[in-house]
């Protein structure tokens, strides 16, 4: 995932390749609300496990609702107006996210070596991808703090009419387990540079990256109450949040079943405002006029990049049939530089899937490949006593009517098929109930640009993939999700217009 553009899983020649640091204990385990660590009202636990080696990191607290209450209340009370966050500056908001921003800095070893733990994924792109992509995000939203404004407006009459741009209020957000330290960010990031308070929920997979920016939230300086962290399970904290009457509007990345439930409990309470970043079956288009080699690595990043652990994974490879044999020679080779091993080697990079049950499901569509027909041209198995490790894998021959072709895998399994005319694959490529990312490969910009504007996705990338940067709304079409992320778009997310309109004396 280029975010920002780094590199895949990159490393500058002339820079030294940074090491994970030693981590006995995991210091923030409690929940976090007004700046203060507390244990969960029920008393109980529940353990996060490092997937590379099965063994238990820590116990974290668990929240359920009664410290969802909590959290909202100084949530709350944090955004009143009066309170010192109310009363602060924009251009002081944009000040705090730089302070968070440096301290992500600081701490930047260590944040990306407690990512690779918890997630399995290796420490480089932790590093290089996830906590770059993480600040940039958060000096981008630090740099908007003071330049969300409103319209002077002309009217009929003697009135004058002014917009102005308000917080929404309470945000509530849930993140899932496959970029815990990234999805916290893209949702604080827009939701306090416009003013708003916020109650976070990470992934019960995946806590501890969070609860640590919890620490530096407070040492940056942020008013108690602003962020508040309640990790927990989905359907007791999460859903706390979802039907929550005093929440104002919830933002959630996952897949597209939880999406809806989201949907119909906000609905159901408050009819709070929703976005959504579900799900998606990618598509790529490579035609016999692209850079063949190029093709072939951008599209097994899209495909293999944390273990396919992507809700933008490229599992749909349309090649033009004329290359199409030797696009799958070439995908078969370039796999074979797939480094598998321990997360923290910095030679890693291929990692584990996050837990028993994203495993089973990964290996049962794998046998539902093998089993309708497709051509199993390398892995296809776990790797040999590496517990929740599986090998990149390989389909050619992929028909459409597949499992593989139209359930979304999650892991690291590439799918290629072939077409014949440019119209069958934009075609198939619309025939998925997702859209949410897609990618064209050609020479052409004429037919480019013809593709792009035919695709039904909220991205389309030409001759790259995972190109994702801070400024560039993300999100999806159909039932990829509502709402966008990331650029100027996702202010309007967390924002509402209210307009003032003024009778004028008619007495000059």
């Amino acid at each position: 995932m280029a975010q920002n553009g780094t590199a895949e899983n990159g490393v500058a020649d002339e820079m030294p390749v940074p090491q994970p640091v030693g981590v006995k204990d995991i210091t923030h385990t409690k929940i976090f609300i007004d700046n203060e660590w507390h244990t969960s009202s029920s008393g109980r636990t529940f353990p996060t496990f490092n997937p590379a080696t099965g063994v238990k990191l820590c116990d974290v607290e668990e929240a359920d609702k009664e410290d969802v209450d909590r959290a909202v209340g100084a949530a709350k009370a944090a955004g009143r107006r009066g309170s010192p966050w109310r009363r602060m500056d924009a251009s002081g908001r944009g000040r705090l996210l730089h302070k968070l921003a440096d301290l992500m800095e600081r701490d930047r070893l260590l944040l990306a070596t407690l990512e690779s733990l918890d997630t399995g994924k290796p420490f480089l792109q932790s590093f290089f991808i996830d906590l770059d992509g993480s600040i940039k995000s958060l000096r981008y939203y630090a740099g908007w703090a003071d330049k969300i404004h409103g319209k002077s407006l002309p009217v009929d009459e003697n009135f004058m009419c002014l917009t102005k741009h308000e917080p929404v209020g309470v945000c509530g957000a849930i993140i899932p387990w496959n970029f815990p330290l990234l999805m916290f960010v893209w949702k604080i990031a827009p939701a306090l540079s416009c003013g708003n308070t916020v109650v976070m929920k990470p992934a019960e997979q995946t806590p501890l990256t969070a609860l640590h920016v919890g620490s530096l939230i407070k040492e940056a300086g942020f008013p108690p109450g602003v962020v508040n962290i309640v990790p927990g399970f989905g359907p007791t904290a999460g859903a706390a949040i979802a039907s929550h009457m005093e929440v104002d509007k919830v933002a959630f990345t996952g897949s597209t079943e939880v999406g809806k439930l989201i949907k119909e409990a906000a609905a159901k309470s408050n009819l709070k405002r929703v976005t959504l970043e579900l799900g998606g079956k990618n598509p790529v288009i490579v035609f016999a006029d692209c850079d063949l080699h190029l093709a072939v690595e951008e599209t097994q990043k899209g495909a293999f990049y944390n273990q396919g652990q992507c809700c933008t994974a490229a599992s749909r490879v349309f090649v033009e049939e004329s290359i199409y044999e030797e696009f799958v020679r070439l995908s078969v080779e370039n796999t074979k530089k797939i480094v598998i091993g321990d997360p923290l080697d910095p030679r890693t990079s291929h990692g584990p899937q996050i837990d028993r049950q994203q495993f089973d499901k990964i290996m049962d569509l794998i046998e539902s490949g093998k089993k309708e027909g497709a051509r199993l041209e390398r892995g296809g198995a776990a790797v040999d006593n590496k517990g929740l490790f599986i090998q990149p894998t390989i389909f050619s021959g992929v028909k459409d009517h597949m499992r593989i072709a139209k359930e979304e895998i999650f892991g690291p399994v590439q799918c290629i098929f072939s077409f014949k005319s440019q119209q069958e694959a934009i075609d198939r490529a619309n025939n998925s109930q997702y859209g949410l990312v897609s990618a064209v490969f050609t020479t052409s910009m004429d037919r480019a640009l013809t593709v792009s504007a035919a695709l039904e996705s909220g991205t389309v990338w030409i001759n790259c993939y995972n190109a994702l940067h801070a400024q560039v709304p993300f999100g999806g079409y159909k039932m990829s999700g509502n709402g966008r992320e990331l650029g100027e778009y996702a202010l309007a997310e967390y924002s509402e217009v209210k307009a003032v309109t003024i009778k004028l004396s008619e007495t000059l």
